[in-house]
């Protein structure tokens, strides 16, 4: 039986605090994927609609926002509900949260399986003891980071999943702008 593709919407992270979240997901689980530093906007959904229905929701919904700017507060960890490590969002989470509110309509509305809340994920890993050595590293290694922890949100990244853990970026969509498609290779 054939899954039906998921789509998501992301802030890449393309400063030093993204370069940091990279290289510390590939020395606490390295057997992982390598995946682009981001924020996630709208986690992974099927479309109620098209994709090009849902690129025209994006381009309109997001012309009409302010580029932003958030900062990344301590490490947690999504246990036991799940074996995660991340770096919550700090006070400008909301920025994140009405964005996240105003892009769930249309062709990508759906009912969400947990209450959104922004962060940057380090890694999700397969039990919960491994999460919790992964939190401890993690904590010290953001403790000792001297780089800004703030993350311009200036673009969105509109990407479908091709297989798991593989996800392709289709359109760039500008804050206050206009949407700007790839092509897909």
């Amino acid at each position: 039986m054939v899954q039906p593709r998921r789509y998501a919407l992301v802030a890449y992270v393309k400063n030093s605090v993204g370069q940091f979240v990279e290289q510390l997901r590939r020395d606490l689980h390295p057997s992982l994927p390598h995946m682009a530093a981001h924020l996630t906007v709208l986690p992974p959904r099927c479309l109620v609609g098209t994709e090009d229905e849902a690129r025209a929701s994006l381009e309109k919904i997001c012309s009409e926002v302010e580029p932003f700017e958030v900062s990344l507060d301590e490490v947690e960890t999504f246990i036991p509900v799940t074996p995660t490590v991340f770096i919550r969002v700090g006070c400008e989470a909301r920025h994140l949260r009405d964005l996240h509110d105003r892009l769930n309509c249309r062709a990508l509305a759906t009912p969400e399986d947990w209450p959104y809340m922004p962060h940057v994920t380090i890694a999700k890993l397969g039990a919960e003891q491994d999460a919790q050595q992964a939190y401890l590293m993690a904590r010290k290694r953001w403790a000792k980071f001297a780089g800004s922890r703030c993350i311009p949100v200036r673009e969105l990244t509109f990407v479908r999943e091709e297989a798991q853990n593989h996800w392709v970026d289709l359109a760039e969509v500008p804050l206050g702008g206009g949407l700007v498609s790839k092509s897909i290779r």
